[in-house]
């Protein structure tokens, strides 16, 4: 793997997180493999991949993930991504459901406004300087960040089949960091008006997805499952999961109780964080691990008998594998 500089354990997945003003958690994932990988029908079979399961792309899986969590009645008002998430096949998936988006879109992307079709950079070449704002964009370690935005109408290409195809409010949200220049392009759709603060607040949101994701990393080791098969990739990253939504809720669920305490002792606290909840957690209720001398040696022989385990199957699955014409 090119990331890695060299060839490594991976598995590649596409996670969706619910956010609120209250919090936010991971909720949904799916496990990604490439054309390549789903069209090998051995590979398949050593890893219990289900004979149903056929190929699909990253977004296709997060159209997969929305209309599951609609099927459970979990609601939301928009649906967030970066570029990778920003075709017209997902955001038609969106509008079906019944969601506004905002995604990130390429510099090469194609928008109508008025009689002209063009991309995203000719689009925003063409604003004038009184379109630009200057808004809050979050803050951060250093303070507060502001960025200048604009915001161009652009006509729907991602109209489901019988649907209002003038119906809600399409757009183009354009941001321009303040120094550089460097400019970003974001696909918006809302069911009703919407104002450029409101599509600005809900492009900060989608960061609360990378912060569950490392989060969960770092937390409940969400990248440590040392797994090759369908079923152990899976069960992996169920515990997993649960552990973070566990913390995660009971995090949000003090945040929300410490704001309405009235308490001159928590007016000067940062908001509780789920790193800061375990930490909690392993001093004053859960229970220390075993250090004894029995212990740790029983843990040894389990430990290195199991590795000679792993070790015999990788032997035989090359030979196998260097036999097999």
């Amino acid at each position: 793997m090119r990331a890695l500089g060299g060839v490594d354990l991976c598995q590649v997945a596409v996670h969706l997180t619910f956010a609120t003003s209250a919090g936010h958690c991971l909720i949904g994932r799916r496990l990604y493999f490439t054309q390549e990988w789903a069209a090998d029908e051995e590979r398949r079979e050593l890893t219990g991949v289900p004979d149903e399961l056929c190929f699909a792309t990253k977004p296709q899986l997060a159209a997969d993930m929305l209309r599951a969590v609609g099927r459970q009645g979990i609601s939301a008002s928009f649906f967030l991504g970066d570029e990778v998430y920003g075709g017209r096949e997902l955001r038609t998936a969106c509008r079906e459901l019944g969601l506004g988006y905002v995604v990130g879109v390429r510099s090469n992307h194609q928008v109508t406004t008025g009689p002209v079709k063009l991309s995203v950079v000719k689009a925003a070449a063409r604003l004038p300087k009184r379109a630009w704002q200057r808004m809050r964009t979050g803050a951060g370690h250093k303070g507060v960040r502001h960025y200048d935005w604009a915001m161009i109408e652009v006509t729907a290409d991602d109209t489901p089949a019988g649907h209002d195809r003038d119906a809600g409010t399409s757009v183009l949200l354009v941001r321009r960091h303040r120094y550089t220049r460097t400019v970003s392009y974001y696909r918006c759709f809302a069911p009703g008006p919407v104002t450029p603060a409101r599509l600005v607040s809900l492009v900060c949101l989608r960061w609360r997805v990378e912060d569950d994701f490392q989060d969960a990393k770092e937390i409940c080791h969400l990248d440590k499952g040392q797994v090759t098969c369908w079923n152990s990739w899976h069960r992996w990253s169920v515990i997993t999961l649960v552990a973070y939504a566990f913390l995660a809720t009971a995090a949000a669920l003090e945040r929300t109780a410490q704001a309405t305490r009235d308490d001159p002792c928590e007016a000067d606290l940062v908001p509780l964080s789920s790193h800061e909840l375990l930490r909690l957690l392993r001093a004053l209720i859960l229970t220390p691990p075993r250090r004894d001398r029995d212990h740790l040696l029983w843990w040894s022989t389990w430990r290195r008998r199991h590795q000679h385990r792993a070790r015999l199957c990788h032997r035989r699955w090359h030979a196998y594998a260097d036999t097999t014409p």
